[in-house]
Parts: structure tokens; sequence; C-alpha cells
């Protein structure tokens, strides 16, 4: 339920700022995709302004993400690796355990029943 209310907190205001910004930006711009010749050029696109922002944020966000991802991939190869490991050694103890004809420890000592403060004396 928190969640939910801090959710609409911030989504509310910031749809809000998007849609004043897209309402205040819908001025038409015109982008030139050629550098040799801006009379004419090979390839341009009229479209709004906010348009053209929302498109340069999101591919921007693409961009962060990519090289984000690219980054942690030494880490998730060395999860990877570990976590093979893990498994290995839980096999290779299982089948010790077979072997020597010993029980698995319990997964969890008993846990003890949580202490109450009594009351005040009145």
């Amino acid at each position: 339920m928190f969640r939910k209310i801090v959710t609409t907190i911030i989504v509310v205001p910031l749809a809000a700022i998007i849609i004043a910004f897209a309402v205040a930006n819908r001025q038409m711009v015109t982008v030139s995709f050629d550098p040799f010749s801006s009379a004419a050029p090979a390839y341009a696109a009229s479209l709004p302004l906010f348009v053209l922002i929302f498109i340069v944020l999101i591919v921007g966000v693409i961009i962060g993400g990519v090289a984000a991802w690219l980054r942690q991939g030494p880490w998730r190869s060395t999860a990877r690796k570990l976590d093979a490991d893990v498994r290995a050694l839980h096999v290779e103890l299982e089948t010790i355990r077979q072997r020597f004809g010993t029980q698995a420890p319990p997964s969890q000592p008993a846990a003890e029943p949580p202490r109450v403060i009594p009351p005040p004396v009145s």
C-alpha cells in the first residue's frame, strides 16, 4: 500500500510536468542529417520539439543501459563461474554424505520464541 502511494506521489507530478513540457514545446523543428548541404539536405525530418527531445532522451537511456551492461560483463562472468563452483561443491558434498552415511545438518537451528517485555505494573 505504501509503495502505491509513493508511486502515485511521484508519477502524477512527473506526468503533469511531461504534459506541460509537451504543450509548451509544440513548435515544429527541422532536423537535418546532411552535414554538407543545409539548403537541400538529403534527409530531413520535421517534428515537434518535444518529440525530438523525448527521442534523444530515450536513445540516451538505451546507450547508458548498454554501457552499464557491458561494464558489468566481468562481474556477471565471475558470478556464473562461482555459481557453477557452488553447485559442483554441493554435488560433491552430497556424494560424500551418501558414501559415508552421514545425515545432512538441519538447515536452520530451532528458533527461540520471541521475548516479550511485560507491561509496566500500575
